[in-house]
């Protein structure tokens, strides 16, 4: 019978032990999913994180997972997930934000959705995002604005902020989202979760604008890193119709983040060398990096050579904004918001050779980080350099008296990771004095995801700030 476990006994439970129970039979997936109507009823009106809900159709996916033996139910057995409004699900309204497809229903899902569903992951929603994932600040002119739940006057960051949201405050277990620019990782900071930008090509999707896109990753969300382990293993796989995704390997993500392994030595940076920090950031994140020291780990401060990322990065994201994007500037430019006409016309201003200039940075900068990887198993640093900002602000302007000049120069922390084509965790290490989150990145040389998730987990276990979310949405001024 549907409704015998309590919903609030079902939404503060982790990921894991709720596939343990859907595999014992002690639940069902459609106790999740009623248990997930009933909260968001409660909460995402002050939240506004999932404003698209699709219960019907995950109740009727449900039906189909429950006539297959349990072991054939995939990792996730029915766990229901939360997918970006950026990525399509087959059926479903995917606006990507933008006035431009606020009607779209989409006729076929994502590879990234097919590989969720496969592996048993159950669509409920789609999360709120800012108008084609551009910057760490999620609103739009299709649903509004999405607040952080910790203070629901402030920028839930973006653009996976409505994942974040949904996470922190109940109405998720698990959330897809993606990441140029740090869209993973700076929500999981402001929204005190968790958020992983993997390596190229670990998680297929489908192919868009180019066939070598790498600028652009899919990744999991969730409120701690075991369930963020878990969500990696549904998604990652070798998938034809993406040449770049990469094979699954043989032990499971999840094992490693339980694995216990530990680096030995470690480097913590508080601006990487390239941008300013709020002080009050640099010193949470420091002592926190530092704290690994209790667990035997060397911690040092250092950073690789990173100088040329931030041009390097507004070239390349510019690039990519005028390949993608350039058609609806051309078609429908009074329905775009000015920063995405910036970042196109950008890309349309760019030569030959500041693109050639630009690729052969990324390839001078991967190349130092991975040398600094055989000295250093991890590198550190903040994964944003403040902390979380008005909603009413576009984006953050200025930062210990450094002024921006553009919509996304305050995220060159967390893009050149990207560059570097490095996967990156983001994790909560602690609060600012308003009590909000603060997220520490953690970086590893290319497919370095096991043991970052293995140090992940070290060090939530240090902090002791594992299950502080869901929370109820908290009024702010």
């Amino acid at each position: 019978m549907r409704g015998t476990v309590p919903a609030s006994e079902l939404i503060r439970a982790t990921a894991c032990e709720l596939v343990d129970r859907l595999r014992s039979g002690d639940i069902t997936p459609h106790d999740l999913l009623d248990a997930l109507e009933k909260r968001v009823a409660e909460v995402d009106g002050k939240v506004n994180a999932l404003p698209t809900l699709c219960f019907d159709r995950a109740h009727a996916h449900a039906d189909r997972l429950m006539k297959l033996p349990v072991e054939k139910r995939g990792v996730l057995a029915g766990m229901p997930v939360a997918i970006k409004d950026l990525t399509e699900v087959a059926g479903v309204l995917t606006t990507q934000g933008s006035p431009i497809f606020k009607n779209h229903v989409a006729e076929k899902s994502n590879i990234v959705v097919e590989h969720l569903e496969a592996n048993g992951g159950v669509v409920y929603a789609k999360s709120n995002t800012p108008e084609f994932g551009a910057g760490a600040q999620t609103f739009n002119e299709v649903f509004g604005a999405t607040r952080n739940p910790w203070n629901l006057s402030r920028s839930a960051s973006g653009s996976s902020g409505g994942a974040a949201a949904a996470l922190a405050s109940g109405t998720a277990w698990l959330a897809h989202g993606t990441d140029v620019g740090g869209s993973l990782r700076n929500p999981a900071s402001f929204c005190g979760v968790t958020g992983m930008r993997p390596s190229i090509g670990r998680v297929a999707h489908t192919p868009s604008g180019m066939v070598d896109r790498t600028l652009s990753a899919d990744g999991p969300m969730a409120r701690n890193v075991e369930d963020l382990a878990l969500m990696l293993d549904a998604m990652s796989g070798e998938e034809a119709r993406d040449p770049l995704s990469l094979p699954a390997l043989p032990t499971s993500f999840l094992s490693a983040a339980r694995s216990g392994a530990k680096p030995k030595r470690v480097a913590y940076s508080a601006d990487l060398g390239i941008s300013p920090v709020d002080p009050e950031i640099a010193d949470i994140t420091r002592k926190a990096a530092h704290r690994l020291s209790e667990a035997g780990v060397i911690v040092e401060e250092a950073h690789p050579d990173l100088h040329e990322a931030a041009e390097c990065a507004h070239v390349l994201r510019a690039f990519d904004y005028a390949i993608t994007k350039s058609h609806l500037l051309r078609q429908h430019r009074d329905l775009l918001k000015p920063e995405v006409i910036w970042n196109i016309e950008q890309g349309l201003k760019l030569s030959l050779e500041d693109i050639q200039r630009a690729e052969a940075q990324r390839v001078a900068m991967t190349a130092r980080a991975f040398n600094f990887f055989e000295t250093y198993d991890m590198l550190l640093c903040p994964t944003t350099i403040v902390g979380p900002f008005p909603v009413e602000q576009r984006y953050l302007a200025e930062c210990n008296g450094k002024k921006f000049t553009n919509y996304v120069e305050w995220l060159t922390i967390v893009s050149a990771i990207t560059m570097i084509c490095s996967p990156a965790l983001s994790i909560p290490c602690g609060f600012t004095g308003e009590g909000l989150p603060v997220g520490l990145q953690i970086v590893a040389a290319p497919r370095g995801e096991a043991r970052i998730l293995a140090a992940g987990k070290l060090l939530e276990d240090i902090f002791g700030l594992r299950n502080r979310t869901p929370i109820d949405p908290r009024p702010g001024s």
